[in-house]
């Protein structure tokens, strides 16, 4: 299937912009066309959000509401947007929009020996800026399957441009409400034995020479959700070689159950645990994506990150999402600085300071 007005696939060829794809489907596009590691997927572009809002006709009223609305009254703000997001999850969605999306889904499906479940992503033009750090305001859903539940859950990512969170962020931070869109991101589930965060500097003191690598058993939302603990790596970024490191619990993870068609909770047992996730080789795989990243952008990249149960070793490494740190990218580099232990006290583990999208699951 070609690109559309409303679908861009990651491998479309066409030219990624912010202004259509927002910051994470940008990203994806661009990723790709650099011949990174990502699963395959496609955006729906803010042409179709647009056009779906300008039919449903309730862009006025939703400025209204949200006029004068004081961030710091958290049950105005709640009321609101429970109001935005039930109108906007309620809307029918324009019959030649979502006919291409129904295309591009099939499409998407056809690559594949059996039908695969897809991660519903959402992508705000005001995402992933170098300037603000936006992650996190909208929300993401995983292991979807079929068109129905595609369907709706992009109507749900649309409606997530108003979450609470959302509108709080945009009114302390003075980001106009008029002319922000969204773009949603579909791609393929990863079926993931380990997952995580690397950012190529240490968030701690923003020193360049490292990269900082969370990583835990399974899918990554219970890291960034504080479910689990983590374990942390810095290594050198030239060297790759081991500077720290601190083992988290990691008692458990989520995994996929086949048979029930969804993502479940399951324990790790005591051996797991005790030691960590990711083998010295895996190690360096995710050290040297991340530090791919940061040469493509030119700028210190906050990465999302995978190993897929389902791909051989040595092609299962998956890069999920590239963002601008923003922390610490705007100051001038640090020089690095000497080494004083190879360890951390235990519960010192450093924070990669990496916010995921909100993750719903659904079956």
């Amino acid at each position: 299937m070609q690109d559309t007005q409303y679908i861009q696939f990651f491998d479309g060829g066409t030219e990624p912009t912010l202004a259509n794809l927002g910051g994470k489907g940008a990203s994806l596009v661009t990723m790709t066309s650099a011949g990174m590691p990502v699963p395959p997927g496609f955006v729906v572009t803010t042409a179709q959000f647009d056009a779906f809002m300008h039919e449903a006709g309730i862009t006025d009223h939703i400025h209204a509401l949200l006029a004068g609305l004081n961030p710091d009254d958290i049950t105005e703000v709640d009321a609101v947007s429970a109001t935005i997001r039930a109108d906007i999850e309620s809307r029918p969605v324009p019959a030649e929009a979502r006919a291409q999306t129904v295309a591009a889904f099939e499409a998407l499906q056809s690559r594949f020996e059996t039908p695969v479940p897809v991660a519903v992503r959402s992508s705000a033009t005001a995402e992933d800026l170098p300037d603000a750090s936006f992650a996190g305001q909208q929300d993401t859903y995983l292991w979807l399957e079929g068109f129905s539940a595609v369907g709706e859950h992009i109507r749900k990512c649309w409606a997530s441009l108003y979450t609470s969170r959302a509108i709080i962020y945009r009114l302390k931070n003075n980001i106009p409400n008029e002319g922000l869109s969204m773009a949603v991101v579909v791609q393929k589930m990863v079926n993931a034995k380990a997952s995580g965060v690397a950012m190529t500097l240490d968030p701690t003191n923003g020193d360049r020479s490292k990269i900082t690598i969370d990583a835990s058993y399974g899918v990554g939302e219970m890291v960034v959700s504080g479910q689990v603990t983590p374990d942390n790596i810095v290594l050198d970024k030239v060297t790759l070689t081991l500077v720290n490191e601190h083992l988290g619990d990691k008692h458990a993870e989520l995994v996929p159950d086949l048979a029930a068609r969804r993502l479940v909770e399951r324990e790790v047992d005591a051996e797991r645990r005790s030691r960590r996730c990711l083998t010295d080789a895996q190690l360096t795989a995710v050290a040297t994506l991340a530090k791919r990243a940061e040469k493509h952008y030119k700028t210190p990249q906050d990465i999302e990150w995978a190993l897929d149960a389902d791909l051989p070793d040595g092609e299962n490494l998956l890069l999920l999402q590239a963002r601008p740190e923003t922390v610490h990218s705007n100051k001038p580099a640090t020089a690095p600085q000497p080494v004083v232990s190879t360890t951390t006290a235990p519960g010192q583990a450093a924070s990669s300071g990496f916010s995921w999208n909100s993750v719903k699951l659904f079956a």
